[in-house]
């Protein structure tokens, strides 16, 4: 009885150790809950590779058996956007792996500002991402199942887009404007939260809002960022294409946007031949090659493309399997992006709190684990899908 009393006695004891703050009873220490902790972000980090892998598995089926839509289609993703997210996601895990250095070391304010600027690069992602996505569907770039040829024919050949959003005086995608709707209403609401809070006294909470505010304000960074580098490359090109593919080598020439000067010489010779044969006709020839002349011309000075034309039954309705694969490619990330927002948010709020500490960190670091597979897996996608050639 007494030996059971005695065991009943150490049973209760370490019922109630003194774990200290945010360290969970049944854990022996901090360090056994850290380990536990990081062994289950493994878990669920493999479980995510797998779940891309059925994507790659998909991309790498496809492109073997279909190796020219891919050398077709990639030419209208526009490399150096990409370039930009790429380096901006490599910067977010810096700012990231800073932040675990410093919530190893006890330091909030630095946790909350390292998260912070992982936060706004992530945001800024977004908002590229957002343009690159709108001007695609703009241009009737979509699934295979959606792919519009004769709207991107149209694009391409005459300039034709949808009717944009004037906004500021700047003409913005109404595609783009849809997918902004959501940012600017949290926008607005972070703000008078955070004033809202500020006139309770509630200064963490107050802090936070402002922060999620800052965040949003990156997405709106990142549009305008895209939107103008695409104005700059439109007047550049005479057409509001973001890619010039008339460099790109394939079966398929897909458009043009510059006049090719060897084939003005070729077709002015062929002219003269032709006016030669027929001397009766030079006068009205002469004529006719002015007005064709003048039309040109005029059509440079519109911003209409100076290439051939191009039909939209060239548009093989399966260039879309490329873009079904880069939709759920992309889409998937960008979602695992805003997944990767929220948990850096309650990161942010705990760090404002002040509840990091040398003996417990194990959420920064669980949460940069998760950050850092979210960067790498883009670290592929670029590649894959921006430089095929």
């Amino acid at each position: 009885m007494a030996v059971a009393d005695s065991h009943a006695d150490e049973h209760h004891d370490h019922d109630h150790h003194d774990h200290g703050e945010f360290i969970a009873h049944h854990f022996d220490n901090a360090e056994q809950q850290f380990d536990s902790g990081k062994l289950g972000i493994w878990v669920f980090l493999v479980t995510e590779v797998l779940f891309f892998s059925g994507l790659f598995v998909a991309y790498i089926l496809y492109r073997n058996h279909h190796p020219e839509i891919f050398e077709q289609a990639h030419v209208f993703l526009d490399k150096w956007l990409g370039g930009v997210n790429t380096v901006v996601l490599l910067f977010s895990s810096l700012t990231m792996a800073l932040a675990v250095r410093a919530a190893q070391l006890g330091k909030n304010k630095q946790v909350a500002l390292m998260v912070l600027i992982t936060m706004v690069c992530a945001a800024v992602f977004l908002g590229v991402k957002a343009v690159e996505y709108s001007h695609k569907w703009d241009m009737g770039i979509l699934v295979r199942s959606a792919f519009d040829a004769p709207t991107l024919a149209a694009a391409l050949n005459d300039g034709v887009h949808p009717e944009p959003t004037v906004i500021l005086g700047l003409k913005f995608s109404k595609w783009l404007v849809t997918l902004s709707i959501v940012p600017a209403v949290l926008l607005v609401a972070f703000l008078i939260a955070s004033g809202v809070a500020k006139g309770m006294n509630k200064d963490i909470m107050s802090k936070f809002m402002a922060c999620m505010a800052i965040t949003v304000g990156g997405y709106f960074i990142g549009l305008l960022g895209g939107y103008f580098y695409q104005e700059m490359t439109a007047d550049s090109h005479g057409s509001h294409a973001m890619v010039t593919p008339a460099d790109q080598d394939g079966p398929m020439v897909l458009y043009a946007l510059t006049q090719d000067e060897d084939h003005d010489e070729k077709a002015h010779a062929e002219e003269e031949g032709h006016e030669h044969e027929h001397g009766e006709d030079d006068d009205h020839d002469h004529a006719e090659g002015a007005h064709a002349e003048g039309e040109h011309d005029h059509g440079h000075e519109h911003g209409s493309s100076h290439g051939p034309k191009v039909d939209p039954a060239d548009y093989n309705r399966d260039i879309g399997i490329f873009f079904s694969i880069y939709y759920c490619m992309t889409g998937l990330h960008a979602i695992h992006i805003i997944g990767g927002i929220a948990a850096l948010a309650w990161i942010l709020y705990r760090s404002l709190a002040g509840h990091w500490r040398e003996d417990y960190f194990g959420p920064v670091d669980y949460v940069g684990l998760y950050w850092h597979l979210v960067d790498l897996i883009w670290i592929y996608l670029f590649p894959m899908l921006y430089l095929i050639d």
